[in-house]
């Protein structure tokens, strides 16, 4: 299904929970979101309104059924993940992905196993690119 543009590029943490949800349930009724919860569990009142917040951004939309709604996403988690992996390096990388790939390569953090990863990763988006040309 097409979706409008949402109004953020960012969800809430509180958003992007209930998104992580929905996702997995393939939709649901607030009820089935509020269920996922670990204890304690929000309030229905508070998940029923972070869903109609996302309804109003454009990410979910609502099938009715008698008295209640069931919430589905408008938008994969992988168009959700670009969209966000997208403004997020524009704004903390110029929007050079080289610049996040070398900000990670930097990293004391990250193993030399973890590296020798990235690099087999690279190495073979460098070859599709190259089957396709």
């Amino acid at each position: 299904m097409k979706f409008k543009k949402f109004k953020s590029h960012q969800l809430t943490k509180a958003e992007e929970e209930i998104m992580q949800i929905l996702w997995q349930l393939n939709g649901g009724f607030v009820k089935d979101v509020v269920d996922q919860f670990p204890e304690p569990k929000p309030a229905y009142n508070t998940v029923s309104t972070i869903v109609r917040i996302l309804v109003k951004k454009g990410i979910v939309y609502n099938e009715i059924y008698g008295n209640t709604h069931k919430y589905i996403p408008k938008i994969t988690k992988e168009e959700y993940t670009k969209i966000y992996l997208n403004h997020f390096v524009g704004n903390y990388f110029d929007n050079s992905y080289k610049t996040l790939v070398s900000f990670f390569a930097d990293e004391e953090q990250l193993s030399v196993q973890e590296l020798e990863e990235m690099k087999y990763f690279i190495e073979q988006s460098i070859q599709k690119k190259k089957s396709h040309e």
